[in-house]
């Protein structure tokens, strides 16, 4: 059955009111720039066309899937010789997932010790600055962020962050929390791509949609009132720690080892959580079942967190152009996102999926995976801060004071980009 116009059309009021509730947090609600909106817009609508709806956009997202299928596989052999056959058994994240960590994180390593990364992300903010006419230093730190982490991006203007603006500092930290790491979108592939199509090209995709969207929200909630440094333009700035590409590939399997471990831990620690917590707030139904007799259908079923998230969520799944009947579902998901972390999002979305893979209609299962697609949860504001504050120290109250308005624009950034999914898919 197609998409009927009504449901892409709450999905295009979706983009527009993701919008309207920035401007309603902004701090100068006069000074914003209609015309970066605009563009802004435009350059999401744009690619999200070209990719979507044209014969050289679909073979270009076919191939990329393809790309990162065929890299997947190179992770695999060597996850096969250090596992053996526990490699080849049943699915684990441990095994499957996050040895996938390990591998991109020392290719992108090497990629930015030869310099081509470089040039990518400059021709991508080149196309952002021309066309939005933003800062070069807020445009290339939020451009690197569709690549690289963000931590690292911002290590490309580190010698700009201690004379940004306000404005500028809330854009590069948006745009962190509105994208994804290359590593980490790739193990997300690992998990996913067993239940969703194409989901490979779907996550890339939507990293690059929310770049320009971090620079409209963030540009609606803090528009510019000071003079930048770099109103013209910014170079890339990263040095070369590695004395060459094996030592380029070592120090990056290191780093993604740590990080392996980082989100194994989280995960372990997290699910642990989740289940006391749905304990504790179960524990009043049970009580009162138990004293007023009631058993089985007479029972009186006990909340759980993914319910009382699913519940405050549910009219930002419905803006993006969800179903009402599947909107708790994709509620539950863009809660535990933000209150927990987008990995635990996906895994639960891969979950239930496993389970019943007609749990959600293919275009929801889309639209949630663009949801997704960012770094907006609580525990992000601590690395923002860690990081960005490692790089100018005498920023760290200006960080900390932007940092969680600043997630729940790239929590916005990343539903402008679902709503782009939920018009064209």
């Amino acid at each position: 059955m197609g998409v009927s116009v009504s449901q892409r059309l709450i999905s295009f009021v979706g983009l527009f009111a993701m919008v309207g509730i920035a401007w309603l947090l902004s701090r100068h609600r006069d000074r914003v720039s209609w015309r970066l909106v605009g563009w802004g817009v435009g350059l999401q609508l744009t690619f999200g066309v070209l990719v979507m709806k044209t014969a050289a956009g679909l073979w270009m997202f076919s191939l990329l899937n393809d790309v990162v299928l065929a890299l997947l596989g190179f992770t695999a052999k060597g996850t096969e010789f250090i596992f053996g056959e526990f490699a080849s058994e049943k699915f684990t994240i441990a095994i499957n997932v996050l040895p996938t960590l390990i591998f991109f994180s020392a290719l992108m390593t090497m990629l930015y010790h030869l310099g081509l990364m470089q040039r990518l992300v400059s021709g991508f903010a080149w196309i952002m600055r021309r066309t939005m006419r933003t800062s070069g230093s807020e445009t290339l730190a939020t451009a690197a962020n569709t690549f690289v982490g963000q931590t690292e991006a911002p290590l490309m203007v580190a010698p700009f962050i201690k004379g940004m603006t306000q404005s500028e500092l809330a854009a590069v930290m948006t745009g962190g929390f509105a994208t994804v790491a290359g590593g980490v979108l790739a193990a997300y592939v690992g998990l996913l791509d067993r239940v969703i199509p194409n989901i490979a090209g779907h996550l890339i995709a939507a990293s690059v949609m929310s770049a320009p969207a971090a620079l409209v929200i963030a540009k609606v909630m803090w528009p510019e009132t000071e003079e930048s440094e770099t109103a013209g333009e910014a170079t890339v700035e990263v040095g070369k720690p590695d004395v060459n590409l094996i030592d380029a590939a070592a120090r990056g399997a290191t780093e993604g080892m740590k990080l392996a471990l980082n989100v194994g831990a989280m995960l372990i620690a997290f699910i642990a959580l989740i289940a006391l917590a749905n304990a504790l707030i179960g524990l009043p139904f049970e009580l009162y079942n138990d004293w007023m007799g009631f058993e089985g259908t007479r029972a009186m079923e006990p909340w759980t967190m993914q319910k009382i998230l699913g519940w405050i969520f549910w009219p930002f799944a419905f803006l993006i152009g969800v179903p009402v009947s599947e909107c708790s579902i994709v509620g539950t998901l863009l809660g535990e996102k933000l209150v927990l972390t987008e990995f635990i999002a996906y895994l639960h979305l891969y979950e239930s999926l496993s389970t019943d893979v007609a749990a959600l209609s293919p275009r929801t299962v889309v639209i949630a995976s663009y949801a997704l697609c960012g770094f907006a949860n609580f525990g992000s504001i601590g690395i923002q801060l860690g990081g960005i504050g490692g790089i100018a120290p005498e920023r760290r109250h200006d960080l900390a004071r932007l940092s969680v308005r600043a997630m729940f624009g790239g929590m916005l950034a990343s539903l402008m980009t679902a709503s782009v999914a939920g018009i064209l898919y």
